[in-house]
């Protein structure tokens, strides 16, 4: 995942999350921020109750290797954070569930099928 498509600021994270209706599905929580940019951007959270910084860093990168793996439309600001039920899913288990999570949300990209 490319730095240009992460969100870090706490303050981006804090208005995001207080002006969007949260989109729950099994593990995440999802907050999608439609704006008028030509990017995209993701940003994760994941809590201390989850484990040490190491545990916490390896569940990021894993997210991020999941999302890394679509393409996506421009135009929206991503969060997602995730719930402790993460502990007990493998890397296949978390893959479906953001996957399909991410596909009921309409943000990849069309594919155009060329005959």
């Amino acid at each position: 995942m490319k730095k240009i498509n992460i969100l870090k600021e706490s303050y981006e994270f804090n208005r995001i999350i207080s002006e969007v209706r949260p989109y729950k599905y099994k593990d995440y929580i999802i907050y999608i921020e439609r704006i008028k940019q030509d990017t995209y951007k993701f940003g994760f959270s994941v809590g201390k109750k989850l484990g040490n910084a190491v545990k916490r860093n390896k569940i990021r990168r894993q997210l991020k290797a999941i999302v890394d793996k679509k393409d996506y439309q421009n135009g929206f600001n991503c969060i997602i954070i995730v719930g402790r039920g993460i502990l007990l899913r493998n890397f296949q288990e978390m893959e479906m569930n953001l996957l399909k999570a991410l596909d009921s949300l309409n943000i990849y990209k069309e594919e155009i099928d060329e005959e």
